[in-house]
């Protein structure tokens, strides 16, 4: 869709020239900057109860006389939040999708002042809304009509508000790219097209990537990531993703996302029911090349590099076995327990191979434990940092881009159970703590770097009704990089 801002017009609200009026208001009495046709419409509706103020409320009325478009809607936000605006916004696109409107023209009242933040979550609501899965169902409903979203603001918020939007669509460019990669099944999204859309991506939008193949990643000593590919027909394939948009010679920021194109659990076989959902086990590769997608079209004055080892984990007669001792690009050598660990045995492998390329910062993205889905459920993202600065940093650009992350602990009694009576670690360590004892695994491959781990096993995906890739961490990790840009 087009998102642009739009002047308010000599008579307000009710001369712009719109298919859709969507107007977003705060607070528990009824807004006084509205104009008397819009404020009459309000005032009835409250008068006759159908609106009362209270977030989340809606009311729909159609060819309102003195409102020159033809559909109006108000939306309840609250406070007023960056939050409560999207969430407003989300229910009134919503709402108007699946109607003729093909303009949207979005106004707030009630007070609260618009920033660049509510014009990104403008967007990000939006085109959520809109989103449907295409690629394998010929039979999914046609797209809505609606093409622009037009802003309604002063002329000196212009500035402020279009800069917001600018980055918004771009968010929602690698938002979206997340989850039709993330969305397709298994069968299509193998590592060899996983690699293909790196080459493409990097192609629109001058990234420059690398494939290694399973050679290249024999002759680097990547046992532990070629341990879990053994068992698949699909060929592994490492991929090494390059924005160079800052300074030259400048330390990068490294994201590493798990790959696995699908999880069965290898000989530690999954349970049959929701299997299904493990396509989506390359969800933290899948934001690495969405951020790698929004950096890129923002021309973001900063040097970054994704680097994805991506492959299946089948249990074929050639997959590794509980009990079996393998050795990683570090030197350690590692008793795989549990097959069904796999996600920690190829980030590991990838954050030793970070290391050669002298980055400012590391942050890996795994859909790794079902322990954190238990811990945080579906709303916040998993942060394990032992840099307290890197942390902040993070949860900051989580908040801000409205895809929040929660920070949880590292301490070095978790790493007791990893030890293992024939390797220099364990896979898996007890049940309790799950997520901990992932991240405290990871961190034994992350030496002298300044790292966090991100487990999205909770957020990058939702199931039941709505079930779909949702691209997140890629708001999050977007803003991260661009705190970070010159």
């Amino acid at each position: 869709m087009d998102f642009k801002t739009q002047a308010a017009a000599a008579n307000g609200l009710c001369g712009l020239a719109a298919d859709a009026l969507l107007v977003v208001l705060s607070g528990s009495t009824p807004p006084t900057d509205l104009e008397a046709p819009l404020a009459e419409l309000l005032a009835a509706a409250i008068k006759d109860g159908d609106f009362t103020c209270k977030t989340g409320q809606c009311l729909y009325a159609h060819r309102v006389a003195g409102v020159k478009a033809g559909r109006v809607m108000f939306a309840h936000a609250g406070d007023g939040s960056v939050k409560a605006w999207r969430k407003a916004v989300s229910l009134g696109v919503g709402q108007l999708k699946a109607g003729g409107s093909k303009t949207l023209l979005v106004a707030h009242a009630g007070g609260f002042e618009l920033s660049a933040d509510h014009a990104e979550a403008l967007v990000a609501a939006a085109e959520d809304a809109v989103y449907l899965y295409r690629e394998t169902k010929p039979s999914a409903p046609p797209a809505p009509k609606l093409r622009s979203v037009l802003l309604a603001c002063t002329k000196a918020q212009q500035p402020v508000l279009a800069a917001g939007l600018e980055r918004g669509l771009a968010v929602a460019a690698g938002v979206t790219l997340a989850r039709e990669l993330a969305n397709r099944p298994g069968n299509l999204a193998t590592p060899t097209a996983l690699a293909d859309a790196a080459k493409q991506l990097g192609k629109s939008h001058g990234l420059k990537v690398d494939v290694l193949d399973r050679k290249d990643c024999e002759k680097l000593g990547m046992g532990s990531f070629l341990a879990v590919a053994q068992g698949s027909a699909e060929p592994p394939k490492f991929i090494v993703a390059r924005w160079m948009g800052g300074a030259k010679g400048a330390a990068p920021v490294v994201l590493v996302g798990k790959g696995i194109t699908f999880d069965t659990g290898g000989i530690s076989i999954k349970p049959a029911a929701e299997m299904d959902e493990m396509k989506y086990d390359m969800g933290g590769a899948a934001s690495v090349l969405g951020t790698l997608c929004a950096v890129a079209q923002m021309k973001a004055k900063v040097n970054l590099i994704g680097v994805i080892p991506a492959c299946e984990n089948m249990p074929d007669g050639k997959a590794i076995k509980p009990g079996d001792v393998v050795t990683s690009m570090s030197g350690q050598t590692i008793e795989i327990l549990n097959t069904d660990a796999e996600g920690r045995l190829i980030l590991c492998d990838a954050l030793t191979y970070a290391e050669r390329l002298k980055p400012a910062v590391v942050v890996d993205i795994a859909t790794l434990t079902g322990a954190c889905v238990i811990a945080l459920g579906h709303h916040r993202s998993g942060l394990f940092s032992g840099d307290d600065a890197l942390a902040a940093e993070l949860l900051a650009a989580g908040e801000q881009a409205q895809d929040p992350a929660w920070r949880m602990p590292l301490d070095e009694e978790y790493d007791e159970g990893l030890k293992s009576h024939y390797a220099d670690m364990a896979n898996v360590g007890s049940r309790a703590g799950g997520a901990i004892t992932a991240a405290m695994f990871l961190k034994r491959f992350t030496g002298k770097l300044r790292w966090a781990h991100l487990d999205i096993a909770g957020t990058a995906w939702k199931s039941g009704a709505a079930k779909g890739g949702t691209g997140r961490p890629v708001p999050l990790l977007t803003h991260f990089v661009l705190s970070r840009a010159g």
